[in-house]
């Protein structure tokens, strides 16, 4: 994937969607696509009949109907799927998939995952470059249960964005793991990874989103936020992400995925070197 981004400039919309698209074909190439048709037809009749109602009750014009067919053509030609579905449907999906956990409160994964990033002890700092830019943080906390058993080994995903937004493995010049790792928690459930806020970004706009962006009259940010995927042994995995209280876009987040559950509020380091935050994760049973 890396080598789709060291071919380009700086981190294009077309060159992160390509990175994206081929990061979903190769997580999903062991699903097996088993659809009930009574499922199937329901979905999707259900989606032309609002889609045909959107066109009688806004009278349509064969001019915005070609502008549109031309938009979704070029989508697929940019690679951009991956980002239009992660920012503007997927919080609707997560929401009705967690609706009955009891446990901590998820959000979208959003399209710049990358599985098996390097194994971490319960304390430790997230790979970065020596010079790497932004304030110090320590982000800690325990896993649990439901019942408040602590969850010995629960494993700690985390990845963000860098101090100018980019994502390693999705922007050029970044290395390969760069702000990514999975903590192993101790025998507690506790962990503490050393790393560095993340900042703002606005998703890419040289592409087809933008494009859609522009002509709504949309902004295209997304708030600082720390991605996770916590997971242990017999309960059920969640993804969040996490954001800073205060910070810019929280309020009116382009992919609707802030929930008040889920904004930080750091304090000063005990240290007095950058800033501080505790957030534990409770897991439903599987």
């Amino acid at each position: 994937m890396s080598d789709i981004i060291a071919d380009t400039e700086q981190a294009t919309a077309a060159a992160s969607g390509a990175a994206a698209t081929e990061q979903f074909r190769s997580k999903r190439r062991t699903e097996t696509a088993d659809a009930d048709t009574k499922r199937v037809d329901t979905l999707v009749s259900e989606l032309l009949a609002a889609t045909h109602d959107i066109i009688r009750r806004h009278k349509v014009t064969y001019a915005e109907y070609d502008a549109l067919k031309s938009w979704l053509i070029q989508v697929g030609e940019d690679g951009e799927w991956p980002l239009f579905l992660d920012v503007w449907l997927e919080h609707v999906v997560e929401e009705v998939a967690s609706e009955n956990r009891e446990g901590s409160k998820g959000t979208i994964e959003g399209p710049y995952y990358i599985p098996d990033a390097p194994l971490l002890p319960p304390e430790a700092t997230l790979p970065m470059r020596e010079d790497e830019e932004g304030i110090p943080l320590l982000f800690q906390g325990q896993v649990t249960g439901v019942d408040g058993s602590p969850l010995s080994g629960a494993k700690v995903e985390i990845w963000h964005a860098d101090n100018d937004g980019y994502y390693s493995q999705f922007a050029p010049d970044l290395p390969e793991w760069n702000l990514r790792g999975t903590v192993v928690a101790d025998d507690r459930g506790n962990f503490k990874v050393h790393t560095i806020e993340p900042a703002p970004y606005q998703i890419p706009t040289d592409g087809s989103c933008g494009t859609l962006i522009a002509a709504a009259g949309w902004h295209a940010w997304r708030p600082a936020h720390l991605h996770l995927k916590v997971s242990a042994p017999v309960h059920q995995l969640i993804t969040t992400q996490l954001y800073f209280k205060g910070g810019s876009h929280v309020a009116d987040d382009i992919a609707s995925a802030v929930k008040p559950e889920l904004i930080l509020e750091p304090g000063q380091a005990a240290d007095g070197k950058g800033r501080e935050v505790t957030y534990d994760f409770v897991l439903d049973k599987a």
